[in-house]
């Protein structure tokens, strides 16, 4: 009889602790969609020390990874949780939850907390992402993304880069190198906003619908889209 109660017992907490732990990665990854519907807003609302028009118009994908965190001691690393989209036929895909971890050798003191957007920017980029596994390494992958309102025209970012990536801390924005790290499916988040395990690409490629607790961040992202793509309108116009 004691046994049998005992099983119960480690039965019941087990069931509750995996209740809770179910609960904080929704909370988790409900506050991230928050933090990166702000990181868009920030990044529209200063176009002229923003990311250029031309780039976001073109972008075949974009990852938000609010608060991402770099730190080192002799050697570097950097660490976050972000949120990844991509342009289907339809629009914009629901939103895939992503990590990104890696680091550099190098000497380097410090902790530094800040937003990163990634862009995708053709088709090899965008198949790199849809394997769920995207190594960055410094054989051309990414690059420090060009910043102001128009990207320069002497810049080869639209034929040739993979990724751009920014970062923005204290309201600015700037190109940020990411050589050595990895951007990979975060299974937690995905199961407890999707309350299964949805393949990155499936989400990414259109075939799964948007959440409601997202909805604020496709705005954004449509948003920041629709902006980009009014303003390179103007521009053309004008020329």
């Amino acid at each position: 009889m004691k046994k049998w109660l005992c099983l119960m017992l480690l039965s019941t907490t087990g069931f509750f602790g995996s209740l809770a732990w179910a609960g904080t990665a929704r909370e988790d990854a409900i506050d991230r969609l928050k933090d990166s519907t702000e990181v868009l807003q920030a990044i529209m609302a200063a176009p002229d020390s923003g990311i250029p028009e031309e780039v976001l118009e073109n972008a075949k994908c974009m990852i938000v990874v609010p608060n991402l965190l770099k730190a080192g001691f002799i050697f570097g690393g950097k660490h976050g949780k972000g949120i990844a989209t991509c342009r289907t036929s339809s629009g914009w895909s629901a939103p895939a939850f992503v990590t990104v971890g890696g680091g550099s050798a190098g000497l380097q003191i410090g902790v530094q907390g800040v937003d990163l957007l990634m862009l995708v920017m053709n088709d090899q980029g965008l198949q790199d992402l849809l394997s769920s596994k995207f190594e960055i390494t410094g054989e051309g992958s990414a690059a420090a993304g060009p910043v102001g309102r128009h990207a320069s025209a002497g810049t080869d970012w639209k034929m040739t880069t993979k990724l751009l990536t920014y970062s923005r801390a204290k309201g600015l924005f700037a190109g940020l190198t990411l050589e050595g790290a990895v951007v990979k499916q975060d299974d937690d988040s995905t199961r407890a906003i999707y309350n299964q395990k949805v393949p990155f690409g499936t989400v990414l490629s259109g075939k799964q619908a948007t959440p409601q607790v997202a909805a604020e961040f496709m705005r954004a992202v449509s948003a920041a889209s629709r902006q980009a793509g009014v303003a390179e309108a103007k521009e053309e116009a004008r020329k």
